[in-house]
């Protein structure tokens, strides 16, 4: 089998775009996970199960337009040029304003970190982030993904996106999800629905900790109630009904009511 004819079946196990470059251009550029500060040519060849003189074209290009860098040993890192299209990305959504002052306060209110997610196709996406000064924390990174259907946010993203399906009745009437343990052993996490002017879900706005920390039902009930406030107020401030949280507020404003 010829060379194209190789590296052609290596990219049908990508999601194709039906253009052969761009597809090896993106598993290039998706090689490189979340811990990955530098990649040398060879593990770039393990991971995309492409030929290094192949890759040593495309990734002449992909340094030439800015999204690699070739480092001084050889091996290479993301370039500048993603991180213009992320501010890109971020301000598509306009929530930018409103949501980050809500993370700083929830985040120093509570000691834990408070997050925004929004979905991407069956991934959750961290759009904004906010991380407390403590030294035993959840540190998420801007721009990472994880699987929705794992935690608090990606319940409350697939309640609000997936409206028929009947999983997700309880959180759709409550508008917050809990989630312990799910997707890391160690953490847990409390998340609330944000909507827009529509009344679509425009993300879930998310406070994570220890799970040893949110073990204790006083400490989940005092973010909860932090969290509704706050998602009531970004609803509002993004035009949307926040007369919807009021009932549930009420609820969990009770002295006699813990999060389950």
């Amino acid at each position: 089998m010829a060379t194209e004819e190789l590296e052609a079946s290596s990219a049908s196990d990508l999601n194709s775009s039906g253009v052969a470059v761009l597809d090896r251009a993106f598993a290039i550029l998706n090689a490189f996970g979340p811990s990955d500060d530098r990649l040398s040519l060879a593990e770039i060849s393990r991971r995309t199960d492409l030929y290094k003189s192949t890759l040593l074209r495309l990734l002449g290009a992909l340094e030439h337009g800015g999204f690699v860098r070739k480092l001084a040993d050889g091996q290479y890192a993301i370039g500048p040029q993603p991180l213009k299209l992320a501010a890109l990305y971020q301000r598509s959504f306009q929530v930018g304003p409103v949501i980050e002052p809500m993370l700083q306060e929830l985040s120093h209110a509570i000691g834990e970190t408070a997050s925004f997610y929004v979905r991407q196709g069956e991934h959750r996406l961290v759009l904004y982030r906010v991380e407390p000064s403590r030294s035993v924390r959840v540190a998420i990174r801007v721009g990472e993904e994880f699987a929705i259907e794992k935690g608090a946010s990606g319940k409350v993203l697939l309640a609000f996106t997936e409206t028929h399906d009947p999983r997700w009745n309880e959180i759709r009437e409550q508008l917050w999800a809990v989630s312990r343990g799910e997707r890391d052993p160690e953490t847990a996490s409390l998340s609330v629905a944000v909507f827009g002017a529509t009344g679509e879900i425009v993300g879930a706005l998310t406070m994570s900790g220890p799970k040893a920390r949110f073990a204790v039902p006083e400490i989940l009930t005092t973010a909860l109630r932090a969290l509704l406030d706050h998602a009531k107020r970004a609803t509002a401030q993004l035009g949307g009904a926040s007369a919807r949280f009021d009932a549930i507020i009420e609820r969990v404003a009770r002295e006699d009511f813990l999060v389950p």
